[in-house]
């Protein structure tokens, strides 16, 4: 696979933006990149995946499964949007949507703990968050992001708070988290020592 090393110099506007709100470290702007070295990756190690969706509603799913030979790695994508498939479907306990809300840490959590359980893949990631214009409250504004991924007996979650260098546009909101989630992925698969794991 080609990649087109990227400077700040001859990097587009809309890249050093994700760069800035991401903290990604961009190597390409070929859109397909990410999502083409997360599954070679992958196949490369004999991984499968799954995911949970809420605000992304299966765009992370979309993007693996574009690329040629996914199926080999892939198992499920769970749109959960609703509060009741959250908890009737992934099993986040019904308690924890009424009392932290569903844009939250640990119903992220327990939303990849569902569709891990669901799919047995071996890495299992969700994403809930506000992507706007409506749907914030006080304590999360819209670009507010919860992350969780979980991979063998380990799993971690980052709260990521994007969009707001674009007046907080639902459908980059939306892009940035997809391209978090991946590049998350990616990290996992390279054991980057940085990544802060919980033993669950």
């Amino acid at each position: 696979m080609n990649f087109e090393l990227i400077t700040d110099d001859n990097m587009s506007t809309e890249m050093k933006e994700m760069k800035a709100n991401t903290k990604i470290c961009c190597h390409s702007q070929n859109v397909d990149c990410l999502e083409q070295v997360v599954v070679q990756m992958l196949k490369d190690k004999g991984l499968t995946i799954a995911t949970a969706e809420s605000l992304t509603g299966g765009m992370i799913g979309e993007s693996i499964t574009a690329v040629s030979g996914a199926s080999s790695v892939f198992e499920c994508g769970i749109i959960s949007y609703s509060d009741r498939i959250k908890h009737e479907v992934l099993g986040v306990e019904k308690e924890l949507l009424h009392t932290v809300g569903a844009v939250s840490a640990p119903v992220a959590m327990q939303m990849a703990q569902g569709v891990k359980r669901i799919s047995g893949a071996d890495i299992a990631v969700s994403v809930t968050g506000f992507a706007g214009p409506a749907g914030e409250n006080d304590n999360h504004p819209v670009g507010t992001v919860f992350l969780s991924v979980i991979f063998k007996e380990k799993q971690l979650v980052k709260q990521l708070h994007i969009g707001h260098s674009r007046g907080n546009e639902r459908e980059y909101i939306r892009r940035l988290t997809v391209i978090n989630a991946l590049d998350t992925v990616r990290r996992i698969l390279l054991d980057d020592p940085d990544l802060k794991w919980e033993v669950t």
